[in-house]
């Protein structure tokens, strides 16, 4: 079963982080992300550029209209995302626990029950 891990960021405490921490922790996840590639369990991951550049849409009477933002009233914003082919949802919590990361924010873990084709990923 595939699985959206996504993490979230918080400028205020990637801020606090020191410069020195912030490189180990990148190699750390790099490290990690090739183990999963190699274990054949991440199909993708993808940092996400910075929120002021996201673009929002939605319909009003049938017509797209588009703004900038997200202007949302939270700290936390959409950072990156991994989609991983596990066994059960088991596994996929155990590789969200062992991303780096997880020792400054909550990692989400949400199934994907339904999706293109295999070939999409």
């Amino acid at each position: 079963m595939k699985f959206l891990i996504s993490i979230y960021g918080n400028d205020q405490v990637w801020s606090s982080i020191p410069q020195e921490e912030k490189e180990a922790l990148i190699a750390a996840t790099d490290a990690h992300n090739t183990s999963l590639f190699e274990s054949g369990e991440l199909l993708f991951a993808c940092g996400v550029a910075d929120q002021a550049d996201a673009k929002r849409v939605r319909l009003e009477d049938g017509i797209p209209v588009v703004t900038d933002g997200p202007y949302i009233e939270t700290k936390e914003y959409l950072g990156s995302f991994y989609v991983v082919d596990c066994e059960h949802e088991e596994r996929a919590l155990e590789i969200a626990g062992g991303m780096p990361s997880a020792r400054f924010r909550d990692i989400e873990v949400r199934p994907i029950p339904h999706g293109g084709s295999a070939d999409d990923f």
